[in-house]
């Protein structure tokens, strides 16, 4: 079932979608990554981990503004903020062509468009749900902020760099093989209802 699978995972903040995809990783036994991408891309480039970072979640009402401060002109006519990207992509292929894999995020779903083994799910969920989720889970940054406008910040950071980067509107369905509520069924089954999609498609 696993052979030549890419499966990539976008998400709303607070829905559990990195679990998702480590789940799904440890059910179908192939290889995970998520920071792995920034780790590799700053080795490779020399930049910092903090710099991928900022670039993975500068703020929406300054993001446009960071193209020209943070991004300034290098050498090659790029701006620093699109070196990074396109860094994250070289790394995003690598992986994709060492073999099945589970990627979250970083629009690998629109870097790998063209690799007919691919299987793109967005995980969403209601806001109720994600709020209990960021407050009883150590796994989400709130910075002094209410539950809600964390939620809302990072979703429009994410929607943001995803449409900037891919032409496209980030959690349109179209987009992807399923959209799946998290937030209603929960995280194991989520990655029951993917599973089950895939071996739908494959057989």
């Amino acid at each position: 079932m696993t052979d030549n699978m890419i499966i990539t995972i976008s998400r709303e903040y607070g829905t559990g979608g990195r679990e998702v995809g480590k789940k799904l990783a440890e059910r179908l036994g192939i290889a995970y990554y998520d920071r792995e991408i920034i780790a590799r891309a700053a080795k490779k480039t020399g930049f910092s981990e903090e710099l991928f970072d900022q670039l993975d979640k500068r703020a929406t009402n300054s993001f446009l503004y960071s193209l020209t401060m943070f991004g300034s002109t290098g050498s090659n006519g790029m701006t620093l903020t699109d070196q990074l990207f396109l860094a994250q992509c070289k790394i995003i292929r690598e992986v994709a062509d060492d073999g099945p894999c589970v990627i979250v995020g970083r629009c690998a779903d629109h870097v790998l468009r063209e690799y007919p083994n691919r299987y793109d799910f967005f995980i969403h969920g209601d806001l109720e749900a994600r709020i209990h989720r960021i407050q009883t889970c150590g796994d989400y940054e709130i910075s002094g902020k209410t539950p809600q406008a964390a939620l809302e910040k990072m979703d429009k950071q994410r929607s943001t760099y995803y449409n900037y980067y891919t032409g496209k509107v980030w959690g349109k369905c179209d987009h992807y093989d399923l959209c799946v509520n998290a937030g209603r069924i929960g995280v194991d089954k989520s990655v029951d209802v993917i599973m089950h999609y895939i071996d739908a498609v494959r057989k």
